[in-house]
């Protein structure tokens, strides 16, 4: 069972050929970030453009993923709606002896109040045993969770982790301090900063693109080699910018397209980056080749991720 969460999590783009999800792509570039070092996996996020796809083809691409991880690194799958029953509906549909648990976001559009969100949650946790890791992303769902109603949940050690990506360090040091909740930075622009104020690691859609700086970045502000951390991170900050200059995924597939891990396609009302984003991405992936692979002791030994997850799978 998966009781705490750290390191560096990538929320899965899904690669589309011909409007229909490429398996073989997507588990190439689940088997490439594991080999790579990623400390997790999460499914069908806000970047794997969820809600773009229906619960069958949500079912398939956990499946695949999830045949690629098996024994290698834990995978949470995301769970997203504004409909209550519904969010639990899904979380009972997908429980599955190898999953990890679920990354549950904030309901969207309705914006209910705090007791509503506890509610929420409560209620997705009621439908299954598996841990979940709360996800507060108010820029798209437009309510905040906040500290106080964070704490509330935490009581319950079901709850194990947020993925914070509400825009606010300030928010993200209270989470850290003030909960036992595993804080893992939601906003890759505030990664640097959210790890040296405590942060417990990031789900990260940026590390797509050189994962092994990624966990680099980490190892450093752990062993605090703060100086070399800030380093790496000022040499990140461009591609990271440049990946969300437009609504996500499209910057991150164009940059995936242009390493050749899977089709420059989008499902509507998503559509392709701009050709002046692309040219600016293209010439930032050059920048980041001069950088040496990094190679962490998890991706030697894969096993470590898995059992730092606390018997995750």
């Amino acid at each position: 069972m998966l009781t705490s969460l750290h390191g560096i999590w990538v929320p899965l783009a899904t690669p589309l050929r011909h409007d229909e999800i490429d398996l073989a792509a997507l588990q190439n570039l689940a088997d490439g970030l594991i080999a790579a070092g990623a400390h997790g996996l999460v499914v069908c996020g806000t970047t794997g453009e969820a809600s773009q796809l229906d619960v069958d083809e949500q079912d398939s691409a956990l499946a695949a993923v999830l045949e690629v991880a098996h024994k290698r690194c834990p995978v949470l799958m995301g769970i997203g709606g504004s409909d209550t029953f519904a969010a639990a509906g899904k979380a009972l549909r997908f429980d599955d002896s190898g999953l990890a648990g679920y990354l549950v976001s904030t309901p969207a559009y309705v914006r209910p109040s705090q007791d509503g969100l506890v509610r929420h949650f409560e209620t997705i946790a009621d439908a299954t045993a598996q841990p979940i890791v709360l996800y507060n992303v108010p820029a798209r769902t437009g309510v905040n969770l906040e500290l106080a109603t964070a704490r509330r949940l935490a009581v319950n050690p079901q709850f194990i982790g947020i993925k914070e990506a509400g825009g606010s360090l300030n928010q993200m040091t209270e989470l850290v301090r003030r909960t036992p909740l595993s804080m893992l930075c939601g906003d890759d622009a505030l990664l640097f900063a959210a790890l040296c104020g405590g942060g417990h690691g990031a789900i990260s859609a940026a590390a797509h693109i050189r994962l092994d700086l990624y966990v680099r970045l980490y190892d450093l502000v752990r062993a605090q080699r703060l100086t070399e951390a800030r380093g790496l991170f000022d040499q990140l900050l461009p591609v990271i910018r440049l990946l969300f200059s437009e609504p996500n995924p499209a910057p991150l597939k164009a940059a995936l397209s242009i390493q050749g891990r899977m089709g420059d396609e989008l499902r509507l009302p998503m559509t392709p980056a701009s050709t002046e984003c692309k040219l600016g991405i293209g010439a930032a992936l050059e920048e980041l080749e001069d950088i040496p692979v990094y190679r962490s002791e998890a991706a030697a030994q894969p096993a470590a991720r898995i059992l730092v997850a606390a018997e995750a799978i």
